[in-house]
């Protein structure tokens, strides 16, 4: 049975996102068009479960399954859409999860959710630090149950997601 933990930022954690890109960018080449560190362990000083998601954008999705051989490979479980349609989802570490890998084509809507979530909590630290609170408190409440862990953050995760989008639509982007 998985462990319910929620720790203190870690610095190792870039380290951590940096060292597997290069591995995915590696297995799946020019079909990676960049990779995203989100997530909570991608925001400065929030606490988090110590399990590095990221979301790698790629050219056309349904290419994906050719590489799921690759994934394992280097340790990971491929678990299709996982009830997200668009998206390809791999975990690493089994019980003891290390990585989260959310795959997207280029336009898919769930990206944006993604980063805005992240970014807003990069800037918004009043609402990164009571969202770290809640996870911790919810950790020690549920060790061992996961879904109580989940649905204990659900609702200030939606709400924080629903400012997030809201403030990310209002700020410029920059065109590349």
């Amino acid at each position: 049975m998985r462990k319910v933990e929620v720790v203190a930022y870690s610095e190792d954690w870039k380290k951590k996102f940096d060292e597997e890109a290069i591995l995915l960018q590696h297995i799946f080449g020019l079909e990676i068009q960049i990779i995203h560190h989100i997530g909570s362990t991608s925001v400065e000083r929030l606490s988090s479960k110590p399990i590095i998601d990221m979301m790698p954008i790629v050219r056309d999705i349904r290419k994906i399954d050719a590489y799921n051989s690759a994934m394992i490979a280097i340790g990971y479980e491929p678990k299709g859409e996982n009830g997200l349609p668009g998206r390809r989802y791999f975990q690493k570490g089994g019980d003891n999860r290390t990585h989260h890998v959310h795959m997207y084509e280029l336009g898919n809507p769930e990206i944006e959710r993604h980063l805005a979530f992240r970014d807003f909590l990069r800037v918004h630290s009043i609402d990164a630090r009571q969202y770290g609170d809640l996870k911790e408190a919810l950790a020690e409440q549920f060790p061992y149950d996961i879904d109580a862990y989940i649905n204990g953050k659900d609702k200030l995760a939606k709400e924080i997601e629903k400012q997030a989008l809201h403030w990310y639509k209002s700020i410029p982007k920059v065109s590349l």
